[in-house]
């Protein structure tokens, strides 16, 4: 799925044409997205490396029905906030025998709002697997069949116009009943790929990026046309 549009702007920082920005507070998708974009030439700052600090306001942003929307509303944000091109995602876990859930709500399934990083990623895990166990106490055969899906934006300010383009990238799996693997984050000590025969927390990052949802997608969003002509401009001024 791809979207490019424009529209009104208003409200923003000060134009930083030399920054790009790769606007997430997830220090596992910084990890995994800081290296693939130098490997491709395009060389982004965090918002720890701009001293962002973080708002309440950033609690509303992940508040949509989609994945398009909850990245679109993030890479908007940013965008306005530091006058940048910002990069975005939201990703998640689509599970068949869950009707596509955890989805949007991955991040925080399991409801733990007080914890973050490695401790919230566990109880997420440990609610994944109590949702699957239920699921299985009422059917035969039950599918353990599973997507990863991430939607990738970037979004940047012309003038009274906003730029925006998202793209959706998935990669499908299967989830074990036992963890493998200290790699990665989220739920990938769980979620066989079906293209490595391995779990993502097996692998480098490196190699999980060349399948993965978040690296598949942001693959399709360099080459958007308009994404493509808009980094070009900064990689040569920079």
């Amino acid at each position: 799925m791809t979207t490019l549009l424009t529209s009104g702007a208003s409200g923003h920082a000060a134009a930083s044409p030399a920054r790009i920005v790769l606007a997430t507070r997830s220090a596992g998708k910084v990890t995994e997205l800081v290296p693939l974009m130098a490997s491709v030439g395009v060389h982004v700052v965090t918002l720890a490396d701009l001293g962002v600090s973080e708002s309440p306001d950033e609690d509303a942003l992940e508040m949509f029905d989609t994945f398009e929307e909850n990245a679109l509303a993030k890479a908007r944000y940013f965008a306005r906030l530091t006058g940048a091109i910002v990069l975005a995602d939201d990703s998640g876990l689509a599970v068949d025998a869950l009707g596509g859930r955890p989805g949007v709500h991955s991040k925080r399934w399991s409801g733990r709002t007080d914890l973050h990083g490695k401790s919230l990623d566990a109880a997420n895990n440990v609610f994944l697997q109590h949702a699957l166990s239920e699921a299985a106490a009422h059917t035969a055969s039950m599918s353990r069949r599973a997507r990863y899906v991430c939607a990738a934006a970037c979004v940047w300010l012309d003038g009274v116009t906003s730029c925006e383009a998202v793209v959706r990238g998935e990669t499908t799996g299967e989830l074990l009943s036992s963890a493998r693997g200290t790699s990665g984050f989220g739920y990938d000590p769980y979620f066989l790929s079906d293209d490595l025969g391995a779990t993502f927390a097996e692998v480098e990052h490196d190699v999980k990026a060349s399948v993965s949802h978040r690296g598949r997608a942001f693959a399709s969003l360099l080459q958007q046309e308009a994404v493509r002509a808009r980094l070009a401009r900064v990689i040569r001024t920079a």
